[in-house]
């Protein structure tokens, strides 16, 4: 068979092999009923769902006429390697690296390391911006995680908080 679209097939592809990851992950976990959802239920549903997505635009790039065939581009290497940079210093910062004796910084300064790492990615950079956002983002994640969910991760770097 004939790919049409080569963006389309690939991204099913990968929708697919991600879903089925997600779901196979997932069957680790008990899974319970739709009243009572275990922690397995979510990440094998959204697992299932979203093969299902990627069968749909595979099928899609095989079936579906395109004017040029959609090829695939070159790898955008910068922004890849930007964004993945920023959430692994910000997983570092929220929970420290005990190996190397890095204490847990806390959830406002990863929110600041993350957005300001992650803003590398696009082709200009503005500081005022960057730091705009990250407040923003800061306020609400403080708001969202601490306040009303009540989840127990530092917020502030440990010695910054006296006990």
């Amino acid at each position: 068979m004939n790919i049409k679209s080569q963006k389309d097939f690939f991204s099913g592809l990968m929708f697919m092999g991600v879903g089925v990851a997600f779901a196979w992950g997932a069957s680790t976990y008990t899974v319970g009923t739709g009243a009572r959802m275990g922690p397995g239920y979510f990440p094998l549903a959204l697992g299932a769902l979203l093969a299902v997505l990627g069968s749909i635009i595979t099928f899609k790039a095989l079936v579906v006429e395109t004017v040029d065939g959609e090829k695939v581009g070159k790898i955008a290497w910068k922004p890849l390697f930007f964004i993945i940079m920023a959430n692994l210093v910000f997983g570092a910062m929220i929970g420290g690296l005990p190996s190397i004796g890095l204490p847990p910084l806390g959830l406002i300064l990863g929110i600041y390391a993350l957005t300001c790492i992650a803003s590398l990615a696009g082709d200009e950079f503005k500081l005022k911006e960057v730091i705009a956002l990250g407040t923003v983002l800061a306020f609400f994640s403080y708001l969202a995680f601490i306040v009303l969910l009540k989840l127990q991760f530092p917020v502030w770097p440990a010695f910054l908080v006296t006990a």
